[in-house]
């Protein structure tokens, strides 16, 4: 019986989200304003995700509208600099990450020690 109960738990809590816990500096590659790298944070806390991130010449960090894991994928949205915006990143091995903004930019994650 308790080995049927912790198996349950460990399934409860998977391991993609496990992964984009922590810092990341996340760079956009080929935006009109060129090249532009943003640092961000991840937690997931009771199974839900939650992002943060600081925008260019601030000092605190902003929260996400939204941050999801599913399928191996993490799916964010946020306002930044007035636009409207989503972000996924894709595990490329233990401390990196890629993906696109907005479908047209490619992304680079790093994960911060």
């Amino acid at each position: 019986m308790l080995l049927v109960t912790m198996s349950f738990a460990f399934a409860l809590s998977s391991p993609n989200e496990k992964y984009f816990e922590g810092k990341w500096s996340v760079l956009i590659k080929g935006t009109p304003q060129g090249d532009a790298t943003i640092p961000m944070r991840f937690e997931t806390v009771d199974g839900k995700t939650t992002g943060y991130f600081i925008e260019e010449g601030a000092n605190e960090e902003k929260k996400m509208s939204s941050a999801t894991i599913k399928d191996d994928v993490l799916n964010t949205s946020f306002n930044i600099s007035g636009y409207d915006v989503t972000l996924s990143l894709t595990k490329v091995d233990d401390d990196n990450a890629k993906g696109d903004l907005l479908g047209m930019f490619d992304v680079e994650g790093k994960r911060v020690k």
